[in-house]
């Protein structure tokens, strides 16, 4: 991981980091495993850790942070103009957390849905091949 990286995941709490990490690593294991994905280019943008899929441009950016007014979540962002929250929000809104049409929300004091969130990542690493 880059340096920069790296640091801009040890400025959050320690159960936020530990959270995004395993958000992470569903991100590059969800890539390594869809051909059309292709490689994630691991990035900062705002000063957080982001996922694009520069190469194949397959999917909508994911910005992986916390959340400022609930310091109990992180969220997994993806760009606004996106269909992605509204159509996870119809499909999981009772399982799910959201904010507005920008994020889904964590609480990394509960489990992990994996199931979900591994859906949510692949949708956005795939959004452009519709």
């Amino acid at each position: 991981m880059d340096e920069q990286i790296n640091a801009a995941y040890d400025r959050f709490d320690d159960l936020v980091r530990k959270r995004l990490f395993e958000i992470r690593h569903l991100i590059f294991d969800i890539a390594g495993d869809h051909d059309e994905i292709g490689p994630v280019t691991e990035t900062l943008k705002w000063g957080e850790p982001s996922y694009l899929t520069e190469k194949s441009k397959s999917g909508t950016t994911v910005r992986l942070s916390n959340v400022k007014d609930h310091p109990d979540h992180c969220g997994i962002y993806v760009h606004c103009q996106t269909r992605l929250i509204g159509e996870f929000r119809d499909s999981f809104g009772d399982e799910l957390e959201f904010s507005g049409n920008r994020a889904v929300l964590i609480d990394v004091n509960k489990p992990l849905n994996e199931t979900l969130i591994k859906m949510f990542l692949h949708k956005a690493l795939t959004y452009h091949l519709k």
